[in-house]
């Protein structure tokens, strides 16, 4: 089972949410989010592995190459350029396809694995936990995404953690998803990005149902749009300067009394909609 939690954007207290459920049902905890990955904050895992994750970059055979463009015309990333005197590769740009080798006939190209970040293996309390980290700098997050997702065992219990917004980090992230959880809150910014991300998982036909955190008065200004779009509730997390208190020292909600049965119904109605 592989339950993903996103949302529109960031800071609607997605990974609070999510590391919540994962701690309080032992299920495996994956971040995706390699871009600011934060959920060990809380989880507090023992990492036992790193894995380098990458992309294959080409290099040009000079020697070889006859300047016949092949590899440029063919690279959908802009990554190459013929100058007139020799072709440039601009690795930032390379998405590692393998198109550019595969389209040369002189044998000029190799591939060269090019670093982009690492993917951190390791447990907390007697769950798997697993997170991307992408380099600073590196523009493509998708790559070590996918690394992170090779490790997903489909046959457990899996709380995957999405990168906030709906760019195709968050699409590479939904591939392969049974149950998907969008935290939002009750603000005009929050629908207004709420509203993309239930467009990208509708596209993806997966089943979906919204939490809201920092339930306050204004909730009317996303259930309005819930019951206007038969979209499913599955539950609310109050507004709480405790709870503030609690993300501020980096510790569980589920540590306070209140919000453990919260969560404890919160769980069990995402795993009968999951079962459904």
């Amino acid at each position: 089972m592989n339950i993903v939690f996103l949302s529109g954007k960031g800071g609607t207290g997605k990974t609070t949410v999510s590391t919540n459920i994962a701690y309080l049902n032992g299920f495996n905890y994956y971040d995706c989010d390699v871009e600011e990955p934060n959920g060990h904050i809380f989880l507090k895992p023992v990492i036992n592995e790193i894995i380098d994750s990458g992309v294959l970059n080409p290099v040009i055979n000079e020697d070889k190459c006859t300047l016949c463009n092949a590899c440029v015309r063919n690279c959908q990333f802009g990554a190459l350029v013929n100058t007139g005197k020799k072709i440039m590769v601009f690795n930032e740009l390379c998405h590692g396809c393998g198109t550019c080798s595969l389209s040369c006939k002189y044998d000029a190209i190799t591939e060269v694995k090019r670093t982009l970040g690492k993917v951190e293996v390791g447990t907390y309390e007697k769950a798997k936990f697993v997170r991307g980290i992408l380099n600073v700098k590196e523009p493509l997050a998708v790559p070590v995404i996918k690394d992170v997702k090779k490790l997903i065992n489909n046959e457990e219990n899996n709380i995957i953690d999405s990168p906030p917004g709906t760019s195709c980090t968050v699409v590479e992230t939904l591939e392969d998803m049974d149950f998907a959880v969008l935290v939002t809150e009750p603000t005009r910014f929050g629908l207004s990005d709420l509203k993309m991300a239930v467009y990208v998982v509708r596209e993806m036909k997966i089943p979906f149902g919204i939490v809201i955190n920092r339930s306050s008065k204004d909730d009317h200004i996303i259930t309005d749009y819930l019951e206007s779009e038969n979209i499913d509730l599955i539950g609310k997390i109050p507004y709480s300067m405790r709870a503030a208190r609690l993300y501020s020292e980096g510790k569980m909600m589920i540590e306070d009394e209140e919000f453990y049965e919260r969560f404890k119904k919160l769980s069990e109605d995402i795993i009968k909609r999951v079962d459904k």
